[in-house]
């Protein structure tokens, strides 16, 4: 199981953003498509309190959406937090 796992729908423009973040880092995640498993977006919705896609985790961390995640990565903090679940980036 990766360390890096987000909740994603197959045609969001933002899931695309974060998947290819990841991608460009070469870092392995797992994807939970709630679009395909709508018990996933409840699960979702319960563990972030929030209801749009993507909703990113680096082990129990969550880092949150698009913006969060794109900030994270222009600040270093994402680095920061993958060093932190053992990811080497």
């Amino acid at each position: 199981m990766s360390n890096v796992v987000m909740y994603i729908t197959r045609f969001c423009p933002f899931c695309i953003m974060v998947k290819k973040i990841f991608d460009d880092l070469n870092v392995p995640y797992e994807e939970i498509g709630v679009d395909q498993y709508p018990e996933k977006r409840q699960e979702m919705t319960k563990i972030t309190n929030r209801h749009t896609v993507p909703q990113v985790f680096i082990g129990d961390r969550h880092v949150g959406g698009c913006d969060d995640t794109q900030n994270a990565l222009h600040s270093g903090q994402l680095k920061v937090w993958l060093k932190e679940a053992g990811i080497n980036v």
